[in-house]
Protein backbone atom coordinates (compact mmCIF):
# COMPACT_ATOMS: atom_id res chain seq x y z
CA UNK A 1 0.00 0.00 0.00
CA UNK A 2 1.10 3.41 -0.60
CA UNK A 3 -1.40 6.02 0.69
CA UNK A 4 -0.71 9.47 2.14
CA UNK A 5 -3.51 10.14 5.05
CA UNK A 6 -3.03 13.91 6.30
CA UNK A 7 -0.93 16.30 4.76
CA UNK A 8 -0.47 19.87 6.35
CA UNK A 9 2.21 22.97 5.77
CA UNK A 10 5.58 23.22 7.81
CA UNK A 11 6.47 26.31 6.14
CA UNK A 12 6.63 28.22 2.67
CA UNK A 13 8.37 25.67 1.04
CA UNK A 14 7.73 22.47 2.82
CA UNK A 15 4.98 19.94 4.76
CA UNK A 16 4.47 17.05 6.75
CA UNK A 17 2.77 14.09 4.69
CA UNK A 18 1.80 10.90 6.71
CA UNK A 19 1.37 8.08 5.61
CA UNK A 20 1.08 4.10 4.82
CA UNK A 21 4.20 3.33 3.09
CA UNK A 22 5.67 -0.75 1.45
CA UNK A 23 9.55 -0.52 1.18
CA UNK A 24 10.99 -4.08 0.72
CA UNK A 25 7.92 -6.29 1.87
CA UNK A 26 7.32 -4.27 5.16
CA UNK A 27 4.20 -2.50 5.79
CA UNK A 28 5.54 1.09 7.36
CA UNK A 29 4.10 4.41 8.71
CA UNK A 30 5.81 6.96 7.14
CA UNK A 31 5.87 10.81 8.59
CA UNK A 32 8.32 12.89 6.40
CA UNK A 33 9.00 16.29 5.41
CA UNK A 34 8.35 17.13 1.75
CA UNK A 35 10.06 19.84 0.18
CA UNK A 36 9.19 21.93 -2.98
CA UNK A 37 11.43 21.70 -5.80
CA UNK A 38 13.30 24.61 -6.99
CA UNK A 39 12.05 26.49 -9.78
CA UNK A 40 8.81 24.10 -9.85
CA UNK A 41 6.03 23.68 -7.76
CA UNK A 42 6.59 19.64 -7.11
CA UNK A 43 6.86 18.49 -4.07
CA UNK A 44 9.30 15.41 -3.03
CA UNK A 45 10.61 13.84 -0.03
CA UNK A 46 13.03 14.64 1.32
CA UNK A 47 15.60 12.45 4.12
CA UNK A 48 14.19 14.08 6.98
CA UNK A 49 11.68 11.95 8.56
CA UNK A 50 11.06 8.34 10.30
CA UNK A 51 9.46 5.22 8.95
CA UNK A 52 8.07 2.87 11.42
CA UNK A 53 6.74 -0.61 11.26
CA UNK A 54 3.02 -0.57 11.18
CA UNK A 55 3.70 -3.73 14.22
CA UNK A 56 4.41 -0.30 16.04
CA UNK A 57 1.75 1.41 15.38
CA UNK A 58 -0.08 0.99 18.85
CA UNK A 59 3.08 2.41 20.65
CA UNK A 60 3.13 5.46 18.68
CA UNK A 61 -0.31 6.04 19.08
CA UNK A 62 0.44 5.69 23.00
CA UNK A 63 3.23 7.93 22.96
CA UNK A 64 1.27 10.34 20.67
CA UNK A 65 -1.42 10.78 23.49
CA UNK A 66 1.58 11.20 26.39
CA UNK A 67 2.32 13.98 24.38
CA UNK A 68 -0.83 15.25 23.72
CA UNK A 69 -1.75 15.25 27.49
CA UNK A 70 1.99 16.83 28.82
CA UNK A 71 0.91 19.72 26.03
CA UNK A 72 -2.71 20.52 27.53
CA UNK A 73 -0.96 20.16 31.13
CA UNK A 74 1.25 23.08 30.01
CA UNK A 75 -1.47 24.87 28.26
CA UNK A 76 0.56 24.72 25.29
CA UNK A 77 -2.86 23.07 23.19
Amino acid sequence: MDKTIATFKKNKFQEIRIGIREFKGNDLVDIRTWTMTQGTEEMVPTAKGVSINVSHFAELKKAMAQVEDVLKENRMI
